[in-house]
């Protein structure tokens, strides 16, 4: 139960930062967010490199990659409502495909193509928040809970462990560098106080 919770809260970041980044897109291409002259070429390309990421993002999330596999495993409970769900992705990818064939040509329809596309996919996070999370919680067994729960964790490691080799050279490369000797110095010898008045008689007169 503890790891079939702990899934659902990750899950559920993940779920909130794809619709941040989704509504985030719609708020800043959204056609009547534009006023005077239409967007310029480069504009374009970058509204559509944008959406690029952002569905690259929605469909490489962990809830896709192994709890829906995990869901269809369970039978046909859930056909019907993963093939809607895969429809919104596939009208998606093609306001997408739309977009950028409107932003080849100049066309201000590009930004209403990534209006629908951001609409559609909020639409399917919508829905996996209401319908299939539920559903997974109910139809999904606790050893499989466990055993994507272990997924997700092995998944994060890697991907860390890609940041941190990509940060910068390995610290070990330093420590292969042979020591350099210092010079050594000559053993100093403890100053002498010079004789003063050398050859000289210092001792007191004898008084009679």
């Amino acid at each position: 139960m503890l790891t079939s919770t702990y899934t659902l809260v990750a899950l559920s970041v993940e779920q909130a930062r794809a619709r941040v980044e989704v509504q985030a897109l719609l708020e800043r291409w959204r056609p009547g967010a534009w006023w005077g002259e239409p967007p310029a070429m480069r504009q374009y390309a970058q509204a559509c490199e944008s959406l690029r990421r952002v569905l690259d993002a929605c469909h490489w999330r962990k809830l896709d990659k192994f709890v829906l596999p995990a869901l269809r495993r369970c039978g046909a409970v859930a056909d019907s409502l993963l093939a809607e769900l895969d429809n919104l992705s596939q009208r998606a990818a093609e306001a997408r495909s739309a977009a950028e064939a409107a932003a080849s040509e100049g066309d201000p329809g590009c930004l209403a193509a990534i209006e629908r596309c951001c609409q559609l996919l909020l639409e399917r996070l919508e829905r996996e928040e209401q319908e299939l999370m539920p559903l997974a919680r109910n139809r999904i067994s606790g050893e499989a809970w466990f055993a994507i729960a272990n997924q997700m964790l092995a998944h994060d490691a890697y991907q860390n462990e890609q940041r941190g080799g990509a940060a910068g050279p390995p610290r070990a490369a330093s420590s292969q560098r042979p020591c350099q000797q210092l010079p050594q110095q000559p053993p100093q010898r403890p100053p002498q106080r010079p004789p003063q008045f050398a050859g000289k008689d210092h001792s007191l007169p004898m008084v009679n």
